[in-house]
């Protein structure tokens, strides 16, 4: 594992903490402060993704611009390509893709549910074989915690196994035992080799599908282990959104109250808020960026699609409520760009929906601390679920 900056080293800080500023008093939503060794997070947000080291369709001037506080990148898809030694030699991932701001790096577990057809699941961890090249690799706890403190991580995530759905409660209860095992392991490897002590954080991740005594035991042993951040992980795999939300809200009360609480992997604006109202301080999904690319836009009053024939000579901006750098042109000229197959009509319409989504969460961060939050939200999802519907 390469070298952890220790406390009084140069860029070093102390232990990174979280700080629960506000609670809503008609739901679970929660104000907070998150610390990392680049930079303070305001929560509830939502971290765009950026799986290769880049978010697709904007730099990260850009993304600055937008008000992103944090992003993702992914350590199975990194560590494949380019590697994490070369991002290590060329000074982490920070200085590698020119982002000066907090980084978290999925483990790669979510690739045991989605490569499934690749991977061999082993007691202490998975054989892969890439996606890319065919090549075999092996990721378990040493070495995703490796892998993470190459890229120089400001949140690490454990290694886990995600179950799919549905999911035999028998199985389930494995992928529960196995991934509380991994997690313990990779608090050791980080505790042992200086990662934690140097300001980085290493979350943990509540398996456990459809079945809430699971999720409960789950996070319950992953509170005992004392972790920095905790994620409710195994949600958007294909069960219904009622379902989905459900496992949240099944999962966020037996997480410690005084530790920062992340979703993995979704979703729609409505989602993110409702997902708040459980408890939930941190999102990350690609929806926003990979809708834009096919010409879909968020608005107050639900998606549009740019590319239909009914905005050809449309003069207005995506929305008149909306304002960002992509409302600066007309629906017409953004469906223009979209047809021709001009690469400006995807950074456009990416540089619009992550200006939604983070501009939501600034919304809802706002409203927590207004104490208004419970009315505002369900209020803003019936306006965009029924602006859906009737289009």
């Amino acid at each position: 594992m390469a070298a952890a900056l220790a406390p009084g080293e140069a860029g070093a800080m102390p232990v990174p903490h979280f700080d629960l500023l506000k609670t809503d008093s008609a739901t679970a939503a929660r104000r907070g402060r998150l610390r990392t060794r680049h930079g303070v997070i305001e929560t509830p947000i939502f971290m765009p993704v950026g799986t290769q080291g880049t978010v697709k369709g904007v730099s990260p001037v850009q993304l600055r611009e937008l008000g992103a506080q944090i992003i993702l990148g992914n350590t199975y898809h990194l560590n494949l390509r380019p590697t994490s030694e070369l991002v290590r030699e060329l000074g982490g991932l920070h200085k590698f893709m020119g982002w000066d701001g907090p980084i978290l790096t999925d483990s790669g577990g979510f690739q045991v549910f989605s490569l499934a057809k690749l991977r061999k699941m082993h007691d202490d961890g998975v054989e892969f074989q890439s996606h890319l090249d065919g090549k075999k690799l092996f990721l378990g706890p040493k070495e995703v915690m490796s892998i993470q403190a190459n890229l120089g991580s400001d949140i690490a995530m454990v290694i886990d196994e995600c179950p799919p759905w549905p999911c035999e409660r028998d199985a389930t209860a494995e992928a529960c035992a196995r991934s509380l095992r991994w997690a313990a392991r990779c608090k050791e490897i980080a505790t042992d080799n200086g990662f934690l002590a140097a300001g980085h954080h290493v979350f943990a991740i509540v398996q456990g599908s459809t079945y809430d005594d699971l999720r409960r035991e789950a996070a319950e042993a992953l509170a005992a282990l004392d972790f920095p951040g905790y994620a409710v992980g195994g949600v958007s795999v294909g069960e219904p959104e009622p379902e989905m939300l459900k496992q949240v809200g099944a999962t966020t009360p037996f997480m410690p109250a005084d530790k920062p609480r992340y979703t993995m992997g979704l979703g729609t604006p409505p989602q993110l808020l409702k997902m708040i109202a459980l408890g939930v301080d941190m999102f990350d999904c690609v929806l926003p960026t990979r809708v834009a690319r096919n010409g879909l836009v968020f608005t107050p009053d639900g998606p549009l699609n740019l590319r239909n024939e009914r905005y050809r000579a449309d003069p207005a901006p995506i929305h008149g409520e909306v304002n960002n750098y992509a409302t600066n042109f007309s629906r017409a000229y953004l469906r223009h760009l979209m047809v021709a197959g001009e690469i400006l009509g995807c950074t456009l319409l990416t540089i619009h929906n992550l200006a939604f989504y983070l501009d939501l969460m600034a919304q809802a961060r706002a409203h927590i601390e207004a104490g208004d939050y419970g009315a505002w939200h369900r209020a803003w999802v019936a306006r965009y679920e029924a602006g859906a519907a009737a289009r």
